[in-house]
């Protein structure tokens, strides 16, 4: 069961939504969503009971507070409301944990919150592990079922076959529902894989005001990434077999295109630009 606190009425809301566990690689997904919970100053408005759906010795309870304060918090899939967005819009953000059991009706019970709160579009994100060099721009795809919202994005359908995540059956099901949907993906480093991983959540946040026409304020993000790839470097430079591996994966992907260096992109970048200099302003809505 979700208990709903007093939501009230949404101004064309959008859902964005992160999951711990085998979705989460250096915990983008969750990282992001927890990002834009701070920065857009997002209250909780929900919550699913734990007891129907997570095995607690797999994700146990934890005792938080301070000594006259202590209490017990369980884990659990928490929903926050954002409503001062730089979308000029509602976003309802849901940092979840992937569950142990029912998984159709922990899924039911958040598309039912979701289209009770007449939700336009949902996104999911998701982390993997993938061979990229972590001196290179993270990579996040963009994926897209129904035509509509491919042509609309300039996206294509996933083309995965295998197991899947919670994330996978939440978008499935969004989409067999009439929610419109998009899943976006980060990947991260599979040598460098120890979360968090700032500069993919990062990455996952610029695209994010790609997808959305935004800009979101990235806080201490650039500088912690900057940390990151630093940190990652000297553990490289320790490791001989290591700094090889990592300069045969940038001579790769020296090959192909990167869409960083595109014309568009760069123009992209620009006009992100001269928008936060003028305090950034809201796009136009999906």
């Amino acid at each position: 069961m979700i208990e709903i606190e007093d939501i009230p009425l949404l101004d064309d809301p959008i859902m964005i939504a992160a999951f711990e566990g085998w979705n989460d690689a250096g915990e983008v997904a969750t990282s992001t969503v927890a990002h834009l919970v701070e920065v857009w100053d997002a209250d909780l408005v929900a919550a699913i009971d734990p007891a129907e759906y997570y095995d607690f010795q797999v994700n146990r309870p934890r005792v938080v507070g301070g000594p006259e304060s202590r209490q017990i918090e369980w884990p659990t899939t928490r929903v926050y409301l954002a409503r001062d967005t730089p979308l000029d819009r509602d976003v309802l953000l849901v940092h979840g944990i992937e569950p142990s059991f029912r998984w159709m009706q922990f899924v039911q019970e958040l598309l039912s919150l979701a289209v009770e709160s007449d939700i336009s579009l949902l996104i999911t994100l998701g982390g993997l592990l993938a061979d990229v060099p972590h001196r290179r721009p993270m990579p996040v795809s963009v994926t897209a079922e129904h035509p509509d919202m491919q042509q609309r994005y300039d996206v294509e359908p996933s083309e995965y076959e295998g197991p899947v995540g919670i994330v996978g059956v939440l978008t499935d099901t969004a989409n067999r529902t009439g929610i419109s949907s998009l899943s976006v993906w980060a990947a991260v480093p599979h040598y460098a894989a120890t979360a968090p991983s700032p500069k993919a959540t990062l990455a996952m946040v610029v695209k994010l005001e790609e997808l959305l026409d935004t800009v979101v304020d990235r806080g201490e993000l650039p500088d912690e990434s900057a940390a990151w790839e630093r940190g990652v470097d000297e553990l490289a430079a320790a490791d001989e077999e290591i700094a090889e591996y990592i300069e045969a994966l940038e001579r790769a992907q020296a090959t192909t295109d990167l869409p960083e260096a595109s014309g568009d992109a760069i123009a992209r970048e620009f006009e992100k630009y001269l928008r936060r200099r003028d305090e950034g302003g809201p796009g136009p809505r999906p």
